[in-house]
């Protein structure tokens, strides 16, 4: 699921360097090879998770450098990157429940969503259903759920690969898709009783 505006396509230009193991292949494949273990699955401040290098043009001319065997050709090519931005609303799947708060898909990572975050209510953790449950409106959020979320937080640890999303449910029309139903259902029922 998750949003498309976190996805984006960029255009690049980088010197790749070809192993002289990959001589035999042909240079565009062996280049997209190589850029794809340097790039796929790592993170980049300015562009986000790069998820996947397509569209290689590179030179035929390469350079040797002395003492290493590859040679080293300019490359131009595509990558697609997943880049969660703060403010953004977004929709998901509720993939997991703990009893700190629920983690929701949005496609190549998951965004946390802290208990505190979810409800304007004390929510308590029934471990058997995997679910959390509001104490006074006995709103229920569990696996599967479809929710609507805001991201409040985005880091990144370029060591380690890692990106970790925080997001928020408490504000008006975000949360559980059904909430958001018998929210809206709310307002405009009053609104058409009050036209009568």
């Amino acid at each position: 699921m998750g949003a498309s505006a976190m996805f984006y396509v960029y255009r690049v230009y980088d010197i790749v360097r070809i192993p002289p193991e990959m001589f035999e292949r042909p240079l565009k494949e062996a280049a997209l090879i190589s850029l794809r273990e340097k790039y796929e699955g790592t993170i980049d401040k300015e562009l986000g998770l790069i998820l996947a290098v397509f569209d290689v043009n590179v030179s035929e001319e390469g350079t040797i450098i002395h003492g290493d065997g590859a040679t080293y050709h300019d490359a131009e090519f595509s990558m697609l990157t997943f880049k969660p931005l703060i403010k953004e609303v977004v929709e998901g799947e509720v993939v997991e429940i703990t009893d700190f708060g629920a983690f929701v898909n949005l496609g190549p990572l998951d965004a946390l969503t802290h208990k505190s975050q979810i409800l304007d209510d004390v929510l308590m953790y029934d471990s058997r259903r995997g679910a959390l449950i509001g104490k006074e409106t006995k709103k229920i959020l569990e696996k599967g759920d479809l929710v609507r979320i805001r991201i409040i937080a985005v880091s990144a640890s370029l060591s380690n690969k890692v990106m970790k999303i925080g997001a928020t449910m408490r504000q008006p029309f975000l949360g559980k898709l059904e909430w958001i139903r018998e929210d809206l259902e709310r307002i405009y029922g009053k609104k058409e009783e009050k036209k009568k």
